[in-house]
């Protein structure tokens, strides 16, 4: 915390120094700097123009940490959107998840729906076509505008959801899984673009961002569905929904279409249209771990709807969504000798 400061009158503060022009050629520098420019001569407060560059992916990665990070300890919430989530009167806990969730709805629809763009309003063939990923492939082949566009925000956007899951967003059961796949989310990604399997990244992207829309999407509908501490119906009803078709969705897109086009591309097609391709152990054996997560993932899906079967879930509610804090506390009271779980 900022050390704390006594106030003191006009009087006991004494006369004050005369100051100088506030942008003279002597302290141009200091005012640059006071701003957080550096150098000073780049600063756009200095009058001078800056050089720009044509993006590269790597250079998304440096401007990462500059966001603001609130400490988990305060409470508070990440970018702008907490004060919205206090106007609607939602719950405690429910406003402070639903900034994480509006952010990732946000970046997954614009990325998804550029996905789209690029699969189904190009002359790209990857969907219906997937060995035509490699067509064409050679060492240092030039990546289309288009495609390194999409890198970029993907690169940033995963690089940055490795701190916010560690030191920003809500801790969760599956935190740590979750911090895994971001590592090899990014690793696959910066990878795949420095030896120009690009083509293979698209659609890998495109099959994951569709699941984490409706989640976060429906995840959104369950925080608001009881504010101002009133029940809303529709929101119930839309999550409802959107659980129903995430689920689906999570076995179409992630463990039928996945392995269907893209692991079936890399594992086998890959070597038919360039023999010894280089690095394919290494991007297989990651692309099988995000299988694996996705599995794991899964089962708790199939959790959560062998919970509302045996009418064990009442509401829809995220069966990963509370405290590591919350789950060593004692919340269950036992009915005909099954303990009845609070949070679930």
């Amino acid at each position: 915390a900022p050390p704390a400061f006594e106030a003191q009158s006009p009087t006991a503060q004494g006369p004050k120094p005369q100051q100088g022009p506030l942008y003279s050629p002597g302290n141009e520098a200091a005012t640059s700097r006071s701003r957080g420019c550096f150098p000073a001569p780049t600063c756009r407060h200095s009058g001078r123009r800056r050089l720009s560059s044509p993006p590269r992916v790597p250079d998304a990665l440096g401007g990462l940490w500059a966001t603001p990070a609130p400490t988990p300890a305060d409470g508070s919430a990440p970018f702008s959107l907490q004060p919205f989530a206090e106007w609607c009167n939602l719950q405690p806990k429910d406003a402070a998840k639903m900034p994480e969730s509006a952010w990732k709805l946000f970046f997954y629809t614009l990325s998804w729906s550029y996905g789209i763009y690029l699969l189904f309003f190009t002359d790209y063939t990857f969907f219906h076509d997937p060995p035509s990923v490699f067509y064409g492939w050679h060492k240092g082949m030039e990546v289309p505008t288009d495609i390194a566009v999409a890198y970029l925000l993907q690169c940033s956007f995963y690089g940055h959801s490795i701190y916010a899951t560690a030191y920003m967003d809500t801790w969760r059961k599956d935190s740590v899984v979750m911090l895994l796949h971001h590592v090899v989310t990014l690793t696959l990604i910066a990878f795949s673009y420095a030896f120009r399997y690009h083509n293979v990244g698209i659609l890998v992207l495109f099959l994951h961002d569709i699941n984490d829309v409706q989640l976060e999407f429906t995840k959104l509908n369950v925080y608001f569905k009881h504010r101002g501490g009133v029940y809303h119906r529709l929101n119930d009803v839309i999550s409802n929904i959107g659980c129903l078709t995430f689920s689906v969705s999570w076995f179409w897109f992630r463990l039928y279409w996945f392995p269907l086009k893209v692991l079936y591309a890399t594992s086998h097609s890959s070597l038919q249209v360039v023999p010894n391709i280089p690095f394919y152990f290494f991007f297989n054996v990651l692309l099988f771990i995000l299988t694996l997560m996705n599995i794991y993932w899964f089962l708790y899906i199939v959790q959560f709807v062998a919970k509302v079967l045996m009418g064990q879930m009442q509401e829809v509610n995220d069966v990963r969504e509370y405290d590591v804090v919350d789950s060593k506390k004692t919340v269950g009271k036992k009915k005909n000798g099954l303990i009845k779980d609070k949070r679930l």
